[in-house]
């Protein structure tokens, strides 16, 4: 019985994480899953990949694992970057006063519904350059993340083969 559970799990999981997928579809998973970690739809990140993962039949952990390398302390200094070259690619200038506008935003409360609707009015004009820059930086980020984990895994899979061969010399 307990023989019988095991190989289910071993079987269940197996499906569930692609063990057997190629090194290009698992790198390709955890690219995907870059591309949505690093893109502008924040806050929807971890869904879109498990959705994304199941609608392709994706390793799930592979996509999780990209999605997750968008960090905390990236995510301030990535997405104003990204706007900011989105903004020059758009030939968008900031309003010479935008700094004291965001300095006498955080003179009202988190907590009130003025920061918020203030907040909106001063960010507004830079949401396309957001759009913009962001997705094209996912694209590149998803780029360079797809040839990284490809040579990666193909040369753990080797070491892996070579292990599994001297194990078994007679």
């Amino acid at each position: 019985m307990i023989h019988l559970t095991r190989g289910l799990i071993r079987r269940w999981l197996d499906t569930l994480l692609h063990i057997q997928d190629t090194p290009k579809r698992t790198a390709a998973a955890f690219a995907l899953g870059v591309f949505l970690g690093f893109s502008p739809y924040l806050g929807l990140h971890t869904v879109l990949g498990v959705a994304v993962a199941f609608l392709l039949n994706l390793n799930r952990v592979a996509v999780l694992l990209g999605v997750y390398t968008n960090l905390p302390w990236f995510l301030g200094p990535y997405y104003v970057g990204t706007t900011i070259i989105g903004a020059r690619m758009m030939g968008y200038r900031m309003p010479p006063d935008f700094g004291m506008q965001l300095a006498e935003l955080f003179e009202l409360s988190l907590f009130g519904a003025e920061f918020w609707r203030s907040l909106g009015i001063v960010l507004k004009p830079l949401l396309w350059p957001f759009l913009l820059g962001s997705t094209l930086g996912s694209l590149a980020l998803a780029a360079a993340a797809y040839y990284v984990a490809l040579a990666f895994i193909v040369s753990r899979r080797r070491i892996s083969d070579l292990l599994h061969h001297r194990q078994h010399e007679p």
